[in-house]
Order: structure tokens, then sequence, then C-alpha cells
């Protein structure tokens, strides 16, 4: 239940402030700085959830592929020991 609050403000903080941001920046009136807050903020949430994922994702992915890397040197040095 907490989670959900905070994640609600969180958004609700973020529509206010595109909405002050984007709205005062490029002068726009209040129809419009609604609008384009309104249709801002589900896109820069979509955006972070994405980058977050693809991060944790090519963190874990890069540190497997590091480890396999690590044994196959150990496989060719024995080959090679081995001749």
């Amino acid at each position: 239940m907490v989670t959900k609050i905070k994640q609600g403000s969180l958004v609700v903080c973020l529509f206010l402030f595109l909405f002050v941001v984007i709205g005062g920046g490029l002068h726009l009136n209040p129809g419009g700085a609604f609008l384009a807050a309104a249709t801002g903020t589900p896109l820069v949430i979509h955006v972070f959830n994405r980058r977050w994922a693809g991060r944790a994702t090519g963190s874990v992915r890069r540190v497997a592929e590091g480890h396999a890397a690590d044994h196959t040197v150990a496989f060719e040095t024995e080959t090679v020991v081995r001749q």
C-alpha cells in the first residue's frame, strides 16, 4: 500500500514538474501545458522503466559473459599445456 502511494505521489510530482517547465519554457497556454504534461508523464515513466530494465539485464549479461570468457581461457591454456 505504501509503495503505491509513493509511486502515485511521484507521478503527480512529475506531472506538475512537466506542467510548469514545459508550460513556462514553451510559453504555452494552460490547456496546452496540461496536454503536454499529460502526454509527457507516461512517456517519461516508460522511457525510465525501459532504461532501468536494460541496465539491470545488461549488467547481469556482462558478468555472465565475463565469467564464461574466463573459463574459455582456462580451457585453452589446459589444451596448450597438454600438447
